[in-house]
C-alpha cells in the first residue's frame, strides 16, 4: 500500500490541533499546502467543556454557550461575589468548537480528516513517519497532541501534579442557581490533605455543571468525586431533588516541565502534550489560543520546530507555585483565599493571563502568602 505524503500532519483534533488548523485556514501561506488531520474519534459528540475569562469580544464568541459577568470565590474564612468587568467568564462546548473548525475545513480541498488511531510517530530527519491502525503517512512537518503522563513523570527536576475532576451536569426542580454567577472556586468543602474545591457553572436558574476538582499527585476512586458533588448539592445548595443529565471527567497536568526534549526538527508536540496547559491553574483553552499564532508564525519562518520556546518570566512563577503545592498540598486553599481577599479578580486574571508588568507581578505576589514562595525560591537556588 502506498504511503501518502502531506506537507503538514496534525495528530489529534482537540483544542490545540483544531486551533492550529484554524490558523492555517486563515493564512494564505498554507492555501496551496496539503494538510492531514488524524484523530481516533470523528468529533461528533460533546465530550468536553472549556472555560476561560476574556475581555470583551473574542475569537470564539460565535460559539460561546454561556457567559457570566460575576464570579463567586469562597475560602475557609472569606467568601465574596465579584463583578468581573471588563472580563467575562465564558464556556464553550466541545461539540460546537469541533463543528466550527471542521465545517471550515470542508471548504478546503487541500485538507483531509482521517479517523484513525495513531500508533507511532518518528522523525526520520527529512520527513516524519506516522503509523496508524489503518494506514501509514509521511509529513514534512508534524504537530502531535497525543499526551501521556510518562512524558513528564520520567524526570524529577519538576514536580508533576494533576488537576483532576469529575463533573455533573444537573437539572433541578427548583431555581437554586444564580445564572449570572460562576463559582470560580469554593474551598469551603473539606480539603482532606489536598487542594480541593467545587466549581459551579450555571447555564440557567435550574441547570448547572458542578465539578469536584483537586490539585494533587494521585486520582481518587470515582465514588469519592461523586459523593462530594452530592454532598455539595445537598449541604451547600440545599438541593436533594435533581437529575444528572450528563457527566464529564478529566485530568490535566500541572508542571513546570517544559516538554522541550520531546520535540524534534520536524515534529512538535502541541496542547497539553507540548506543555501548553497553564501550570498553576490547568487552564488550557485560552493558553492554546494565545500560543497558536506564535506557532503559525514559526512554521512560516522555516526554522526547526524544536527551536521555538514559549518560556517567559511567568514560567518561573508557575514553577515556584507548583513547588509550593507539591511540598504542602493541603495549604493550596490558603494561597488562593489570601490572594482573592487582597486582590481583585481583574488583577488576578491579568496576572494568570501573563499580561502583567513586573510591578504588577510583585503586587500580586505580595497578595499571597510570601514565605512558602521564598522557601521554594531558595530551594531552587541552593
Amino acid at each position: 500500500m502506498a504511503v501518502l505524503h502531506y506537507d503538514y500532519i496534525i495528530v489529534g483534533a482537540g483544542a490545540a490541533g483544531l486551533m492550529l488548523l484554524n490558523g492555517m485556514i486563515d493564512d494564505d501561506f498554507f492555501a496551496d499546502k496539503s494538510i492531514l488531520v488524524l484523530d481516533k474519534d470523528v468529533k461528533q459528540t460533546n465530550d468536553r467543556t472549556w472555560c476561560y475569562w476574556e475581555k470583551g469580544e473574542g475569537q470564539f464568541d460565535a460559539i460561546v454557550h454561556k457567559k457570566w459577568h460575576h464570579i463567586y470565590f469562597a475560602g475557609k474564612k472569606f467568601a465574596k461575589r465579584y463583578p468581573i468587568a471588563p472580563y467575562s467568564y465564558k464556556m464553550i462546548r466541545g461539540i460546537d468548537f469541533y463543528n466550527l473548525i471542521l465545517n471550515r475545513m470542508q471548504a478546503h480541498d487541500g485538507i483531509t480528516f482521517q479517523q484513525a488511531h495513531v500508533t507511532n510517530v518518528v522523525d526520520k530527519g527529512t520527513v516524519v513517519s506516522i503509523t496508524t491502525t489503518k494506514a501509514s503517512y509521511t509529513g514534512n512537518k508534524v504537530f502531535n497532541s497525543l499526551f501521556n503522563y510518562k512524558m513528564a513523570t520520567h524526570q524529577t527536576t519538576y514536580p508533576v501534579l494533576q488537576q483532576h475532576f469529575i463533573g455533573w451536569f444537573v437539572k433541578t426542580n427548583k431555581p437554586i442557581f444564580d445564572a449570572d454567577q460562576a463559582t470560580y472556586m469554593d474551598f469551603s468543602i473539606p480539603q482532606k490533605g489536598n487542594t480541593r474545591f467545587m466549581y459551579v457553572l450555571p447555564t440557567s436558574k435550574n441547570e448547572a455543571l458542578l465539578e469536584y476538582t483537586l490539585f494533587s499527585e494521585q486520582l481518587l476512586p470515582k465514588e469519592e468525586y461523586e459523593t462530594a458533588i452530592k454532598d455539595y448539592l445537598e449541604q451547600n445548595l440545599a438541593c436533594s431533588d435533581y437529575e444528572i443529565t450528563d457527566t464529564e471527567m478529566g485530568s490535566i497536568p500541572m508542571t513546570a516541565y517544559d516538554f522541550q526534549e520531546h520535540h524534534s526538527k520536524n515534529m512538535r508536540y502541541i496542547g497539553t502534550a507540548g506543555g501548553w496547559a497553564k501550570p498553576s491553574t490547568g487552564y488550557t483553552f485560552r493558553s492554546t489560543a494565545k500560543k497558536t499564532p506564535k506557532l503559525v508564525a514559526h512554521i512560516k519562518s522555516g526554522k526547526p520546530l524544536d527551536s521555538l520556546s514559549y518560556k517567559t518570566k511567568f514560567w518561573y512563577y508557575d514553577m515556584l507555585f507548583i513547588d509550593v503545592l507539591f511540598k504542602d498540598n493541603a495549604k493550596g486553599y490558603n494561597i488562593f483565599e489570601t490572594l482573592f481577599k487582597k486582590r481583585t479578580p481583574q488583577q488576578v486574571f491579568k496576572f494568570l493571563d501573563e499580561e502583567t508588568n513586573f510591578a504588577e507581578d510583585v503586587g500580586n505576589m505580595m497578595g499571597s502568602p510570601i514565605v512558602p514562595f521564598i522557601k521554594a525560591l531558595l530551594g531552587r537556588i541552593f
